[in-house]
Parts: structure tokens; sequence; C-alpha cells
């Protein structure tokens, strides 16, 4: 199952203290709207404190938006779903079961019968290059292959639109260029309708077919960038580069409208 993911003029505020102990509500982000089309990669960067996981939050069902609206194939979000599936940075693994184990634990929520979850478990452990460690428990298995699980976990429920919130920040460089390319390999074979929170520009360019920059006090959409860079990309190509270029100077031209009480506030 894939589907279209649409944000509407979607506001959010937090109230906080001041200095002298009186509460007032703070807006972190502004009228965003934007539609993630089903079947495409989209990423949201931003400077830091700028309401990135935050807006995630809200379109998994976590946080309650102050106005506007988050729809799914049109149907509207009030709460988390099983339409919606999340991949954070934390791997969140159970440490006392097994690679296939932990993806079967997905499963149950479904109530699909035990043959059914074992054979969609082994599925989506192939899918993510896990098939020889299937019995391997977390503590034996790198970041990076805690990280293909959390992702076949996520993947095996087959929601509409999968969320990933910074799911490489934790890796090494190394690893984390290997996830990247892994991850681009799952989405040409799966096409599933991804949302990525990133704050890594190279990142954002060799996985994405848009990238929407969010800025401001309160943040809004400022910039959107289209690529059509083939599949797989090279991060050495001159386009490749242009496009990095382009958003590394929407950061830094954004980067001072984020102010420490925003960060502090999300």
């Amino acid at each position: 199952m894939t589907g279209e993911l649409q944000i509407d003029h979607l506001s959010k505020s937090f109230e906080v203290a001041s200095k002298k102990g009186a509460f007032t509500w703070y807006p972190v982000l502004k009228d965003v709207t934007f539609t993630v089309h089903a079947g495409e990669f989209v990423t949201v960067i931003g400077p830091s404190g700028c309401g990135k996981s935050t807006l995630l939050n809200i379109i998994a069902g976590l946080e309650q938006s102050s106005s506007g609206a988050v729809r799914i194939s049109d149907q509207a979000v009030s709460g988390p779903g099983m339409d919606r599936s999340v991949v954070f940075q934390e791997f969140a693994l159970f440490p006392w079961l097994n690679v296939r184990d932990n993806i079967i634990f997905g499963l149950k929520s479904l109530k699909l019968p035990a043959t059914e979850r074992q054979a969609r478990a082994e599925n989506y452990i192939k899918l993510v290059g896990l098939d020889r460690f299937a019995d391997y428990y977390p503590n034996r298995l790198s970041g990076g292959m805690r990280q293909r699980v959390g992702i076949g976990r996520a993947l095996a429920v087959e929601p509409a639109v999968l969320l990933m919130d910074e799911p490489f920040g934790a890796l090494d460089a190394l690893t984390r260029r290997n996830m990247q390319v892994a991850l681009s390999e799952i989405f040409l074979r799966t096409r599933k309708t991804i949302l990525f929170i990133t704050h890594d520009i190279d990142e954002a360019v060799y996985l994405s077919d848009r990238v929407f920059v969010l800025s401001g006090e309160p943040s809004r959409i400022s910039l959107e960038v289209c690529f059509d860079l083939p599949r797989p990309r090279d991060h050495r190509d001159a386009k490749f580069q242009e496009h990095v270029d382009t958003l590394q100077r929407a950061i830094i031209e954004s980067t001072s409208a984020c102010s420490t009480a925003m960060e502090v506030a999300i």
C-alpha cells in the first residue's frame, strides 16, 4: 500500500514560560503546506530548532497541530495509525527478540495469521539485506544493521507513508553512506511514499525527488527544489554539487532566523 501525504496550512505553537514566570504561546510552525505524492521521496531540511521533527511528529499523530490538517490519501489524520510507520534515529529494537521476531512483533497488531506474519517478515528481512542475520539478537548487530531492522519492521506493516526522522544521524560516516545507498535501493524496489527529515544536505540530494527548506520564525517552507538526477546518484556529478550548493546557501541565509529560544521550545 502506498498513498499521498497532504499537509494543509499546518501551524504549531508551544506554551513556554518567560523569565518572569508567565506563560505565553511560542509559534514554531506557521502555515506549512505541501504534498508528497504517492511513490515520491521528499525530504525536509532546515536549521537546527526550526521544527523539522515537530512537523514529522504531527504527521505521525504523536503531537497535535495548533491549526491546519494532515491527510493520507484524503483521509484526515487525528492520531497514530497503521497507515504511517516511523523510523527514528534511535533503533528502538527489543533486545530480547532476534531480527525476525522484532519484525514479526510489528505485524501482530495487524492480526494476520502466524504463517502470513512469518512469510512477510522473511520477505522484508531479505529486502533490507539481513537474510543471513535473521536469528541474530540486536547486541550482535552493528548500528547500520540495527537500523536496517527498524526499516524492515516499519515497511513490513505496509503503511501508506513511511516517515523517517534523521534515521542515520547516530551512525558513523561510512555506515551512514552505506545506509543511504541501501535506502535508495529499497525505495526503488518498493516505491513507498517517504517523508524524510535530515540536517545533511548531501544526504537529502542523494535520496530525494524533492526537498523543502523549512526556515523562519515561525518556520515556513522557504524553498522547494526538485531533482531530475538519475538513480543511483553520483556525489561527484556537477549537477549533484549544484543542488548541494543551492541548498547550502538557503540554509545559511535562513539559519539566523531560527533563534535559540525556538530550539529550546522544541
